[in-house]
C-alpha cells in the first residue's frame, strides 16, 4: 500500500505565517498526507487561522501552553502514518519534499534508515532563500553525521527530515524539560538509532528567520541556557555511546567551545561545569575566543565589552535586513503566490 505521511505542525503565537506553512503541507505531491495542527495555547488567532483549514485530512487541536516538546508529543500521539513529516509553523515545504524523500525511502525498503534535504533561509520572501551545502549535506554513517555537527559547529533544520514511525519510536519522545535545542538533541536520538543517513538534494525545505523573538534565540533567559546545557550534555553522552575515541573526544571539546561563549557572561555555574567536561575529556579550559572581526576591541576596551559588541551588533544588522525584507515583500504584493518555486507561484526554471 502506499505509505501515509505524518505532516506534524506544533504552533505558537504563529498567525502570521501558519496559513502560508499548512499551504504548503496541504499541496505536496505525495497523494496519502494527513496534517495535524497542534496549537499551544497561542495568544493569538493562531487557532482561528488553523481551523480554517480543518478538513478530513487536517486536524486541528488545542491545549493548554506546555512548549513545542509537548506539542509535538501530542500530534505523534494522534497521527497515524508510516512516516513523520515535523514542520515548525513559520517553516514551508517544497510541494515535492515529501514525494522525492519517500521515492528513496521505498527504494531502499530500510525502515531504520533516515531521510534528510536540503535547506535554505529567507525572511519574507521564500524565492530568495539561501540554500548554503554543509559537509552534512551528503549520505553519512549516524557517527560520521554526529561527528561533523558537534566538530564543526553544524546543524540541520527540524523539516529537513522523513523519518519512519519504526525510527520515530525508537528514538522516543521529544524532551518536555528542553525549551531551547530541543529539535538538535531530539534528532540526535534519532540518528542514533538509525542505521545509515541518506541526503536527498533535489527536496527542499525553507526556514525562516523571524528575527531574535524566537523560540531558537538564547537571550538571557535561564530557562533557556539550562536547556542549552543540557542539550550538549545529552550530544556528548549519545556521540561517546556510539563511539568513544580519540575522534569523538575531540569532536565534544570543539562542541563545548563553540557554544561556550553563550554562556561567558550570563552563567559562571555552568562554565565552571563545562570547564570540569573539558577536562574530563583531557582537553584544556579557555577564555572563549572572539571572531576575528572583534579582535582589535579585545585589545582596547577588554573582554567583556567586546563580547557586548559581538551579540548586540548582529541583532541591529539582523533588525535592518529584516524590515527592508518587509518592505520588498510589501512592494511585491505581500503574497506567497508571487514566489517563484513554490505552492502557486511561478517555476523558477
Amino acid at each position: 500500500m502506499t505509505p501515509l505521511v505524518s505532516i506534524l505542525i506544533p504552533a505558537y503565537n504563529a498567525e502570521r505565517w501558519i496559513g502560508d506553512t499548512i499551504q504548503s503541507a496541504l499541496v505536496q505531491t505525495w497523494p496519502r498526507t494527513e496534517i495535524i495542527i497542534v496549537d499551544d495555547g497561542s495568544r493569538d488567532r493562531t487557532l482561528r487561522v488553523a481551523r480554517q483549514f480543518a478538513s478530513r485530512n487536517v486536524s486541528v487541536v488545542t491545549q493548554e501552553n506546555q512548549g513545542a516538546s509537548a506539542a509535538r508529543n501530542r500530534a505523534f500521539e494522534l497521527c497515524q502514518g508510516d512516516y513523520i513529516q515535523w514542520l515548525d509553523a513559520d517553516d514551508l515545504l517544497s510541494p515535492d519534499k515529501v514525494g522525492r524523500q519517500i521515492a528513496a525511502a521505498e527504494e531502499s525498503q530500510d525502515k531504520r534508515r533516515l531521510f534528510s534535504s536540503a535547506w535554505g533561509y529567507f525572511i519574507y520572501r521564500p524565492y530568495r532563500a539561501q540554500f548554503l551545502p554543509t559537509p552534512l549535506w551528503r549520505d553519512l554513517s549516524p557517527v560520521e553525521w554526529l561527528l561533523r555537527k558537534m566538530g564543526q559547529g553544524l546543524h540541520m533544520q527540524t523539516a529537513t527530515w522523513l523519518v519512519s514511525r519504526e525510527l520515530t519510536e525508537a528514538a522516543g519522545r521529544w524532551d518536555p524539560r528542553l525549551s531551547l535545542d530541543d529539535d538538535g538533541e531530539y534528532f540526535c536520538r534519532v540518528i542514533r538509532a538509525c542505521n545509515a543517513i541518506s541526503f536527498i538534494s533535489n527536496a527542499k525545505v525553507f526556514y525562516r528567520q523571524v528575527g531574535f523573538g524566537s523560540l531558537s534565540c538564547i537571550d538571557r533567559s535561564s530557562g533557556k541556557f539550562e536547556s542549552l546545557f543540557l542539550s550538549m550534555n545529552l550530544h556528548i553522552q549519545y556521540l561517546r555511546s556510539l563511539e568513544n575515541s580519540e575522534r569523538t573526544r575531540l569532536a565534544c571539546l570543539n562542541y563545548i567551545r563553540t557554544w561556550l561563549h553563550q554562556f561567558y557572561l550570563y552563567r559562571p555555574d555552568i562554565v565552571e561545569d563545562l570547564k570540569k567536561i573539558t577536562l574530563q575529556l583531557g582537553g584544556q579550559f579557555e577564555q572563549p575566543r572572539l571572531s576575528w572581526k572583534y579582535n582589535w576591541m579585545v585589545k582596547r576596551f577588554g573582554w567583556v565589552p567586546a563580547k557586548r559588541a559581538q551579540l548586540l551588533l548582529p541583532k541591529l544588522k539582523a533588525s535592518f535586513i529584516n524590515a527592508w525584507d518587509r518592505v520588498l515583500f510589501s512592494l511585491e504584493g505581500g503574497n506567497l503566490a508571487s514566489s517563484r518555486g513554490l505552492p502557486g507561484g511561478k517555476s523558477s526554471g
